[in-house]
């Protein structure tokens, strides 16, 4: 009947915007799937498979006229019943029922569907969507096309015409999942264009396990798994694609599929990047401008902007020209830096990048987080970006070479911080400022830059105050650039404030100034003048002002909240929030974002040595930072009872005089905690040093424990850990010790170095028996016991969870005790006792959702899953992990997302759904990079390996089994034996 389908492409189940504006009432119907009609939201009944066989043909026909013979033959093909033209009136007639009138209509002695609405089938829905991903592909916009093919793939809804009989629907399902996979070959295409190689894995291994002979994919895939450092996989697909056609069809792999082998045996370059353009606009590369704006009154400084710009006119054909100004702070190195840059950037038309390396605050910019920045600025996929310093550096002179590229380093701390930033190719240029002459960067022409001239100084504050103010003043204005240390930052704020004021005249300004007092408190070399120019805005603030701005710089961290703000200053949020936007108009603060503040490093420097100075009563910086660490215990502990209702850890923590924030509902407690991770970690660190702060600090990290298990915050969890453990053991309160420990053995378990976790956790043991604190107790025991079972020592896992439960119970801690009987349950199941395993974990989650408690019930559907999946209930395995799996995405629990991926991929492999496990181990092992451990990572590749061995991938399980291997071995775990015996049946092939 139908030819193929005009170029299509689907994604989502929706229909279409224009669908979804249409009146409640309009017919819509489906053939991707099941054959299905709608009126509005109702679903209509089509009948028997017969008479959807007749809409389906009718339907596919888009309005044209069938006969009672074609569809006859649709229906029926050459052996049709006797009565089969009174079948088809009767369907007919059926139909006319239930659909709108004049919707079905007989015409010619034959049947056809008219009148219906624009999207009103889902594949035409699905056609238009393919042709405006044609369009926007063609326009070079790729993102754009991925985007619309997803929703145009997203339209299918399991097999096309399911369960409709006949030739004609027989027909059709081939030629459009034919269409589909045609769709999807397209998309993936694209992704690999757009540097999405490693999420394209997961979906590529699916689909050449489902088609296996199908060589385009296999193509995509091997490219994919290249692209994503997997070479020695792609190499493997190569060579099971080969076994498999002299197999099955005795042919070799086509040409195009030999070539991509030898170009990753040759480890040729261009694979690295997309294979081809697919239209004009896509070629065109990244060309950053990242550059600052520079200051419309720039004034002086001719001799420094003709010696660096001549410098930089010599980077062509030299390897790299490298200027590094240095100077005292405030002496304007990055205003000249940025105006210089700006007039070379017709000398670099590739790009200019900017960073500013806060090398004088005290966390200076690390340079693989740079790195990564620049590489992303250049046009590098997020995916493509690698995590050492080492490889990071070598990808980015690689970027940068062939290209004519502008480096603007400002705040560098030193020459080590610098290095790995520069680009090292010919034809780039770096500039690099800092308040340090860098005498150890080879081959840099260095420049020292001092104070403005007398001259120089009163043009740039008369190009800001304006002609008609200075010429009366002159010499008062000469007062005034003098009491600045004619240092151009200095005489910027100074000169704008007077511009802001116009009561006030120049003399008003220069006898503020005069008073040495006021301008210069503690004389230090080298930071005089910038401690000079911050005290003109400061020695004008009211005193409610210049409290706010010495308290508010005493937190470290890279800004705070106008809630945390008003801790430490202990006022109303409103009056808070005056006083900060007030120090914003005079530029001693910055707003970060709506509610969030910051001050730029010098200023913090600035701020604090005004508190030690100016701060009545001397005694306050301590109950300042006591109450934000009051805020911040009080608020993680609201999180942490609204994330785990029922969890007693809540009442065993240190009691807070301060209160913090509340919250409706789990969303809003679970982004405040990801929102001030930064904030909370840096202050808990920062009152390790105050004795009286450190059991509040070290409760604190332990309600934000959701901290060390999310992925993005691990590192900084388990720096923190560290510190306050060296500090609770310098300190010798055995107490604080033990939950310091607590929170370090929980962040050497999330990463995977159980012996570490082990050893504190025993020794938190110890110490929490002689303070008479029983929670960690009950905590370390239930780690010991998840640590035994990692380990293969179940014994002793069976009897630290055993004494877990007992004290959870004396403590009447409901979710402790959920907590250790569900990995109990795990210990159970290690040795083979399936049916109790799965009665501990059910008892376990049911306590959890007894008391509301939905994250850590994700944990008790973990574990029963796992349970059930052992005992052979695949089904309801796969609903429980599922249902753990949407919460932990929700509560950005990466490491339990990628486990329960995990244990889905073992559900899968069980019920012989092996490309599904496939997808879900890759998605496992992408969602788990850099977290969990290698112990985890080498699970996951064990069983990718059996699903990919199981689908006829050997040579890519080959090469999954072989790195698992490695990771056992070199961690000394015995699952390293059982690999080896899934390995040699396949390296004696």
């Amino acid at each position: 009947m139908d030819g193929v389908p005009r170029v299509p492409e689907q994604r989502g189940h929706g229909f279409s915007a224009a669908a979804a504006a249409e009146p409640t009432a309009a017919l819509r119907f489906g053939v991707l799937g099941p054959v299905r009609a709608w009126r509005g939201e109702e679903q209509l009944p089509t009948g028997s498979p017969q008479q959807r066989a007749l809409l389906a043909a009718l339907l596919l026909r888009e309005g044209r006229t069938a006969t009672a013979a074609e569809l006859i033959d649709a229906l029926w093909g050459e052996d049709p019943p006797s009565q089969a033209l009174a079948a088809v009136r009767t369907y007919a007639s059926r139909l006319r029922k239930v659909l709108d009138p004049g919707v079905l209509v007989s015409e010619s002695g034959g049947y056809a569907v008219r009148g219906l609405d624009d999207g009103a089938l889902d594949l035409a829905v699905a056609q238009e969507l393919a042709a405006e991903a044609e369009k926007a592909k063609s326009a070079g916009d790729l993102c754009h096309a991925c985007e619309v093919l997803g929703k145009a793939l997203s339209l299918w809804a399991g097999e096309v015409l399911a369960g409709v009989p006949g030739p004609y629907a027989e027909a059709q399902r081939v030629r459009l999942e034919e269409w589909r996979l045609q769709l999807q070959e397209s998309r993936l295409d694209m992704d690999l264009e757009l540097g999405c190689h490693a999420e394209a894995v997961s979906e590529l291994t699916a689909l050449t396990a489902a088609h296996p002979l199908r060589e385009r994919l296999r193509e995509l895939l091997m490219l994919a798994l290249y692209r994503s450092g997997r070479q020695a996989e792609a190499l493997a697909v190569y060579a099971d694609t080969r076994r498999l056609l002299a197999d099955e069809l005795g042919v070799d792999p086509r040409p195009g599929l030999k070539e991509l082998q030898q170009r990753i045996l040759q480890a040729d370059p261009g694979l690295a990047q997309p294979s081809a353009p697919v239209a004009e606009p896509a070629v065109v590369p990244v060309r950053p401008a990242q550059l600052p704006a520079t200051v419309p009154d720039f004034t002086g400084r001719s001799a420094f902007v003709s010696e660096l710009s001549g410098v930089l006119a010599t980077a062509e054909g030299r390897v790299m020209a490298v200027s590094a100004l240095a100077g005292i702070g405030g002496v304007g190195k990055t205003t000249l830096a940025v105006h210089v840059a700006h007039q070379a950037r017709a000398a670099f038309p590739d790009g200019q990048l900017y960073v500013d390396l806060q090398g004088a605050g005290p966390r200076a910019a690390e340079p693989e987080t740079v790195l990564g920045s620049f590489l992303r600025a250049l046009g590098t996929p997020d995916s493509a970006i690698p995590d050492s310093l080492e490889e990071r550096a070598a990808l980015y002179r690689s970027v940068l070479d062939g290209r004519r590229v502008l480096v603007l380093l400002d705040n560098a701390k030193d020459a080590a911080q610098v290095r790995p930033l520069l680009p090292g190719m010919e034809g780039c240029a770096a500039l690099v400022t800092s308040r340090v002459r860098m005498v150890d960067l080879a081959g840099a022409h260095l420049v020292d830059l001092d104070v403005m001239s007398p001259d120089e100084a009163l043009s740039l504050f008369t190009r800001i105050v304006g002609e008609e103010r200075v010429a009366s003043e002159r010499e008062a204005a000469l007062d005034v650039v003098a009491a600045c240390g004619f240092l151009p930052l200095a005489i910027r704020i100074a000169a704008s404030r007077l511009a802001a004021r116009r009561t006030w005249t120049v003399s008003v300004l220069a006898a503020k100034l005069g008073d040495e007092r006021r301008r210069l408190d503690e004389l230090q070399a080298g930071d005089l003048a910038v401690k000079a120019t911050f005290e003109l805005g400061y020695g004008a603030l009211e005193p409610a002002q210049a409290r706010a701005f010495r308290l508010l710089g005493l937190a470290d961290g890279p800004d705070i909240s106008l809630a945390a703000a008003a801790a430490v200053l202990d006022l109303p949020p409103e009056d808070t929030e005056d006083l900060l936007e007030s120090l914003v108009d005079t530029s001693l603060l910055e707003s970060a974002a709506p509610g969030r503040y910051r001050y730029h490093d010098l200023v913090r420097l600035y701020a604090r040595a005004c508190a030690e100075r100016d701060e009545q009563p001397p005694g306050e910086q301590a109950p300042a930072m006591s109450r934000l660490l009051d805020f911040y215990l009080a608020t993680a502990t609201a999180v942490y009872a609204i994330e785990r209702p029922g969890d007693r850890l809540v009442d065993h923590l240190a009691d807070t005089t301060h209160p913090g924030l509340t919250f409706a509902d789990r969303k809003g407690a679970r982004d405040w905690l990801y929102t001030e991770a930064n904030c909370l970690l840096s202050v808990a660190r920062q009152c390790a040093e105050r004795p009286g702060a450190l059991r509040r600090a070290v409760d604190l990290l332990w309600a934000a424990v959701d901290l060390s298990e999310s992925g993005a915050n691990s590192k900084e969890y388990e720096a923190t850990a560290r510190t306050l453990r060296e500090a609770a053991r310098e300190a010798g309160v055995e107490r604080v010790e033990a939950r310091a420990l607590m929170t370090l053995s929980h962040a050497h378990l999330d990463s995977g170095r159980f012996d570490m976790a082990d050893e504190e956790a025993e020794r938190v043991i110890s110490l929490a028996h002689r303070a008479d604190d029983l929670l960690p107790v009950s905590w370390a025991h239930n780690a010991r016991g998840v640590i035994a079972l990692y380990q293969g020592r179940n014994v002793d896992g069976e009897e630290h969870l055993s004494r877990a439960i007992g004290h959870f119970r004396t403590l009447t801690d409901r979710p402790g005790e959920a907590s250790a009987l569900c990995n109990l349950s795990r210990i159970h199941l290690a040795t083979g006792r399936t049916q109790s395993a799965v009665s501990l974990a059910q008892e376990g989650m049911e306590i959890y959702d007894a008391m509301g408690n939905s994250m850590r019930g994700a944990n008790g559907r973990y574990a029963l899953g796992m349970a059930l999946t052992q005992s052979g209930q695949l089904a309801p395995a796969a609903d429980r992990l599922l249902e753990a799996l949407e919460v932990f995405r929700d509560s950005r629990q990466r490491l339990w997302e990628g486990m329960t991926l995990f244990r889905l991929a073992e559900v899968d492999i069980a019920a012989r759904q092996y490309a599904q496990a496939a997808a879900n181990a890759e998605m496992a092992l992408t969602v788990l990079r850099g977290i969990g451990g290698e112990w985890r990572r080498g699970n996951v590749l064990t069983v990718l390996g059996r699903a990919l061995a199981a689908v006829g991938h050997t040579g890519r399980a080959r090469v999954c089994w072989e790195e698992a291997v490695c990771i056992y071995e070199e961690l000394g775990s015995p699952e390293a034996a059982a690999v080896r015996e899934l390995l040699a049946p396949v390296q004696a092939a």
